[in-house]
């Protein structure tokens, strides 16, 4: 993502509509200077005014000219690339929607370590471990919620070991270090007027743990002939809600809708796929209510207390969504600089399609609150399903990602995940068949050339002769195909990884693996009666497709990537991205070593003409 993207900085607290008759008496209690400083008809408050009570001001807007744009933070050495998933909440064991997240985080964060080696990258990941399903799934199993996260965390971890995700912090919302940048967070919005005692009614699910408007629920009835009771869920989500009236603390949500507007209409790649963007532009084109952000302690009170108000819990959600801030260290002492040292804001945040209204409304406001600079990417994922059904616990229909990857192996069900479910947009199906043909696709493509060209009678054949050059290479009519190909491979591979189109990326890898395939059955390298200089040229070009696809499969398959550069002979210091390109003079190539890529007991048969 380019520095274009806006990032926008609080400077000032704007009130409209203040009652003249209070305006004396509010000034002296409340100890605001006696020059106010006045921007289009509206009032500047000062950064350090107390908590603006709701009873003495009717509104809080925010002016989009009491906001700026900043550059780019100076400081000491490149802002770590930041990626984030979503913190799942173990409240039972993780299925395949956690993998894919986690995976497609990875891809992600390891790309940015292949193109840019000098940039430290973080990805973070996490569990979500407060709330009432917490608290009711700790209770049903007879246990304290803490022991009862301890228990279930763990699996997730296992998961992100399993997966070979390369995480750099795993986050517990249950840490002492989270907890503390929760309440600090909380005072800063208290202290800068943002939060208010209020009466809140909704529609609530335990499920979302959230609250819903009239016009996002609708009724179930029953089945005809039973005794069932109507009852109602959300439309968003499909998950059960029931009325609830409480007092809660709100955060005036409601004054950010206009910035938060104008930041997307203005920045098309802020939300990718753009239907999440345009989803999102719609709901802000109506008027925001204010966000309950507390639970009476009475229904919940597993979850992080409200400073100074033990009556109340604070919501799960801005819980949750502190831990961006809190897993890099917030707060941070010196603000701005150590904030961007550490990482802030986030260069890409992965999460389900299902989570957008709370990262791309309440996060965001949030952050303007604090003077952050929002995150510069969501990419917001769709749903796996099984048999084109959601997947659920109750119909037994949940995919088992650890038995997947026992079954298929660690790189199999990563380059699965990418192929079928990197484009995003719609939901996708996780299915037996799928995985079993696109195993066998990947193994035919990249094992078997390998197997091809590493041949004890091709490596015969070659053995002694000097490498031909690309220009001998481009004047033959059969390899010059192959050699454009690959010439063109590495950039439009970084065009798709720029746009988060990871299946298309993976698939222009694969198509240049079979084009070598082709390559190589055509010429039948491996026969005496193919030309020799026919098949040195096939074969040093089979070479270099195996090279430069291995290096950009890395992000993928990073295990059976290693494996294969080793198998090349490529040097560690040339396995980035600057290195994958057939026309750098200084590219070293070592002796070529026959491995098996995927043993038997992972990949599917498959058979390839001519003998290797």
């Amino acid at each position: 993502m380019t520095e274009a993207l806006s990032k926008y900085c609080w400077s000032s607290y704007v009130v409209k509509n203040l009652k003249k008759t209070a305006s004396r008496e509010y000034s002296r209690r409340y100890a605001f200077p006696a020059k106010l400083s006045r921007m289009h008809g509206t009032i500047a408050l000062p950064l350090r005014a107390s908590r603006l009570p709701a009873r003495r001001v009717s509104r809080i807007t925010v002016s989009t000219t009491a906001w700026r744009r900043i550059s780019t933070v100076r400081h000491d050495g490149p802002k770590p690339y930041y990626v984030t998933t979503p913190i799942f909440y173990p409240n039972s064991v993780p299925h395949i929607g956690h993998l894919h997240s986690l995976v497609v985080a990875d891809i992600i964060a390891r790309y940015a370590r292949l193109r840019n080696p000098d940039q430290p990258v973080l990805l973070m990941t996490g569990t979500d471990e407060h709330g009432l399903k917490i608290q009711k799934a700790a209770e049903a199993r007879g246990m304290q919620p803490l022991a009862f996260c301890d228990e279930l965390s763990e699996h997730f971890r296992a998961l992100v070991r399993k997966a070979d995700v390369n995480s750099t912090y795993f986050s517990r919302t249950t840490a002492r270090q989270h907890h503390d940048a929760v309440q600090h967070l909380w005072r800063q919005l208290d202290g800068r007027g943002l939060i208010y005692k209020g009466r809140h009614q909704g529609w609530y699910s335990v499920s979302d743990e959230c609250f819903y408007t009239d016009l996002q629920v609708e009724p179930v009835e029953p089945t005809p002939g039973t005794q069932g009771e109507t009852y109602y869920i959300s439309t968003e989500t499909g998950s059960r809600v029931e009325w609830m009236e409480e007092e809660n603390y709100m955060f005036r949500l409601s004054s950010f809708r206009s910035m938060l507007s104008e930041h997307y209409a203005a920045h098309e790649n802020a939300i990718y796929p753009p239907k999440q963007r345009a989803d999102v532009l719609a709901t802000l084109s109506e008027p925001l209510n204010d966000l309950s952000i507390s639970r009476p302690s009475s229904r919940l009170s597993w979850g992080i207390p409200v400073p100074d108000d033990p009556e109340h819990t604070i919501y799960v959600w801005v819980d949750a969504l502190t831990v961006y801030l809190s897993s890099i260290g917030y707060p941070w002492a010196n603000k701005g600089e150590t904030a961007i040292q550490s990482g802030w804001p986030p260069d890409v945040q992965v999460i389900g399609k299902d989570i957008v209204r709370f990262h791309a409304i309440y996060l965001p406001a949030m952050l303007a609150a604090l003077d952050l600079p929002f995150s510069r990417r969501l990419l917001a994922h769709s749903h796996w399903t099984v048999n084109r059904h959601k997947m659920s616990k109750s119909v037994g229909n949940v995919a088992d990602p650890i038995q997947a990857i026992d079954q298929f192996g660690t790189d199999i069900v990563r380059y699965y995940l990418a192929r079928v479910g990197g484009r995003f947009k719609d939901d996708t199906d996780w299915s037996q068949s799928q995985l079993e043909k696109h195993a066998r696709e990947i193994t035919s493509a990249l094992g078997n050339l390998l197997s091809r060209i590493a041949g004890p009678k091709v490596q015969a054949r070659v053995a002694g002769h000097a490498r031909p050059t690309l220009d001998a290479i481009g004047a033959d009519k059969l390899t010059s195909g192959l050699l454009e190909s690959l010439r063109m491979l590495p950039s439009d591979v970084r065009q798709d990884m720029d746009q988060l189109q990871l299946a298309d990326a993976l698939e222009r890898i694969v198509a240049a693996l079979q084009e070598a395939n082709m390559l190589v059955t055509r010429i039948a390298i491996w026969a005496d009666s193919t030309p020799i200089e026919l098949t040195l040229k096939a074969h040093t070009l089979v070479r270099e497709c195996l090279r430069i696809c291995g290096i950009l499969l890395r992000p993928f398959m990073p295990s059976k990537a290693e494996l294969l550069l080793d198998a090349c002979g490529i040097p560690l210091e040339q396995r980035t991205l600057q290195f994958a390109t057939v026309d750098r003079p200084d590219i070293v190539v070592g002796d070529l070593r026959r491995v098996v890529l995927f043993p038997k007991s992972t990949a599917p048969a498959v058979s390839h003409g001519g003998d290797a």
